[in-house]
C-alpha cells in the first residue's frame, strides 16, 4: 500500500519536490500541502493537470496551522519540509511539530531535487532572504552580456494567483509583464532584469522551465530565493552571508548553502563590525571556498535633494518580513540623504496592521506587501495618508504602476562593491570557461 504524505511548504519548493519526487511515485501517495509564510496560498487545491493522472483531484492546500488533525484524519506516514528560510529554532520547532504526530519527517536532500542542465549553470544563493542575491545575479548577468555570451536567469518560484497559468513564465522583455497577473513581490524579481535586457523564468514545472531557459542562454544563473538550495544543478555555486545578520550562518537550508558553496561572498561588511568572527564561522563549515567581502550600496537613482524632507520608506517585503531585518536599502539611503524618515505604523491600514502585529521587529518602514489585491489597496491608503514629503521605495519593482500614489517616489537600488576578494569579473571568466569546454566537447 503506498505511504501517506503530506508535503509543508510556502508556494514555492513544495510544488517543486511534488513534481519531482512523488508525482509519478507509485509508492506514495500525496493527500495534502500545507502552505504558511504567504498570504493567499491555503485553501484551494494543486490543479490535476500539474498533479498528473495519479491525481484527478488535483491535491488539497491547506494552512500549516492543521498539519496535526491533518496526519490524524488522513493516517499520514511520511511528513515532508519543502520549504526555507527557517531559523535554527524554527527548525527545530517544525521537526518536533511532525514528530510529535507519530509520522516520519523527510527531508529531500538537494541532491535529489536538483535537474541537471546541458548548459553551464551559476547558481547564487544565501543564508537569509535579504542578503543581496538578485544584486550579485543581475551584476553578474551584465557582466557575461557584456561579454557576448547569452543568459537566461531562472528564478525560484513565486507560486501566487492561477498555478496553471504559471506552469513555466518567461519574461523576456517589458512586455511580457502584461501578459500574468503579478503580485508586487513577482514584479519586484522580474521587472529589473526587463530593465537590463536579460530574460527571466520561473514556474511552477522545474524541467519545463530549464528546457526552455536552455533554448534563450548559453549560461544560465539560478537567482535563488529566501535561503534555499538551487534547483538547478551548479557548476559554480554562490553563497551571499550577510555580515550583519551572522546569525542566519546557522539557518535552514542556509547552512547547506554555506556547506556546498564554491564560492562566498560576505555582504554589508562595512556596517558591520566582527567580520573575522563571521570568516571564522564559514571557515568551520567550508574551508575550500573563496571568500569575497562586499557592501551592497544604496543609490537613490532620481538625483533628489532629500535633505530636511519627510519621507516614507518602502522596503522589499521577504527581506524586512520573515527575513527579519529592521529595515534595508530604503532606510539606508533615506538617512544618507539627510532625509527625515517618518514611522508609517499610525497611518497603516487595512491588513497592513496586523502585518506590524506578526513582524514586531520591524523598524519605521512599510514592507512592499502586494500579494492580493487587498493587501495593494491597504499599501495605497497607508502611502497616501502619512504626512510626508516624498516616498523613497526599495522595492525594485514600479510600484506606482499599480497602486495610485499622491507623491513623489524616488526609488533606490543597491550595487554591489567589492572590497577584497575575487569579484564579478573573475566569478564571470570561470563561467566563460566551463562555456568553452562545453563547446570543445561537442
Amino acid at each position: 500500500m503506498p505511504r501517506r504524505v503530506i508535503i509543508m511548504g510556502a508556494g514555492g519548493r513544495d510544488y517543486h519536490v511534488f513534481n519531482l519526487l512523488y508525482r509519478d511515485n507509485p509508492e506514495a501517495r500525496v493527500v495534502a500541502f500545507t502552505a504558511t509564510q504567504i498570504p493567499g496560498l491555503t485553501w484551494r487545491r494543486y490543479p490535476p493537470r500539474l498533479a498528473g493522472p495519479r491525481y484527478p483531484a488535483g491535491i488539497p492546500i491547506y494552512p500549516e496551522e492543521l498539519l496535526p488533525q491533518l496526519v490524524h484524519r488522513h493516517r499520514v506516514d511520511e511528513v515532508v519540509l519543502a520549504y526555507s528560510d527557517l531559523t535554527a529554532e524554527e527548525f527545530a520547532e517544525k521537526t518536533a511539530l511532525v514528530l510529535a504526530t507519530g509520522a516520519r519527517l523527510r527531508l529531500p536532500s538537494p541532491d535529489e531535487t536538483m535537474i541537471d542542465s546541458i548548459k553551464p549553470v551559476i547558481a547564487v544563493t544565501a543564508t537569509k532572504t535579504g542578503a543581496g542575491k538578485s544584486t550579485v545575479s543581475r551584476s553578474l548577468a551584465l557582466e557575461l552580456k557584456r561579454r557576448g555570451v547569452s543568459v537566461a536567469v531562472v528564478r525560484h518560484p513565486m507560486a501566487y494567483g492561477n498555478l496553471e497559468e504559471k506552469e513555466v513564465i518567461a519574461v523576456e522583455s517589458k512586455a511580457d509583464l502584461e501578459k500574468y497577473s503579478f503580485t508586487v513581490e513577482e514584479l519586484e524579481e522580474y521587472e529589473p532584469y526587463t530593465r537590463i535586457g536579460v530574460p527571466v523564468l520561473a514556474g511552477i514545472d522545474y524541467e519545463k522551465v530549464l528546457l526552455r531557459a536552455e533554448e534563450l542562454g548559453e549560461i544560465i544563473i539560478w537567482d535563488g530565493g529566501n535561503n534555499d538550495t538551487p534547483f538547478i544543478k551548479p557548476d559554480i555555486w554562490i553563497c551571499l552571508v550577510d555580515a550583519t545578520r551572522p546569525h542566519t550562518i546557522y539557518s535552514y537550508p542556509g547552512t547547506i548553502n554555506v556547506i556546498r558553496a564554491d564560492h562566498i561572498i560576505v555582504t554589508k561588511v562595512s556596517e558591520a563590525g566582527h567580520i573575522d568572527e563571521v570568516i571564522e564561522e564559514i571557515k568551520k563549515l567550508n574551508k575550500r571556498a573563496e571568500i569575497t567581502l562586499a557592501d551592497l550600496e544604496p543609490h537613490l537613482v532620481e538625483e533628489e535633494d532629500l535633505r530636511g524632507k519627510k519621507v516614507l520608506v518602502i522596503e522589499d517585503a521577504p527581506t524586512v518580513t520573515h527575513g527579519g531585518a529592521a529595515f534595508a536599502a530604503g532606510y539606508r539611503a533615506a538617512v544618507e540623504a539627510g532625509a527625515e524618515v517618518v514611522d508609517p505604523r499610525p497611518y497603516a491600514h487595512g491588513v497592513l496592521k496586523t502585518v506590524y502585529e506578526k513582524y514586531p521587529h520591524l523598524g519605521p518602514v512599510l514592507p512592499s506587501m502586494g500579494y492580493t489585491e487587498e493587501e495593494l489597496r491597504a499599501l495605497e491608503e497607508t502611502i497616501n495618508n502619512a504626512p510626508v514629503d516624498a516616498v523613497v521605495s526599495a522595492t525594485p519593482a514600479a510600484i506606482e504602476r499599480l497602486i495610485r500614489i499622491n507623491k513623489p517616489v524616488i526609488h533606490v537600488e543597491y550595487r554591489l562593491r567589492v572590497i577584497k576578494g575575487p569579484g564579478v569579473a573573475e566569478l564571470a571568466e570561470k563561467a566563460m570557461k566551463l562555456l568553452s569546454e562545453r563547446r570543445r566537447a561537442q
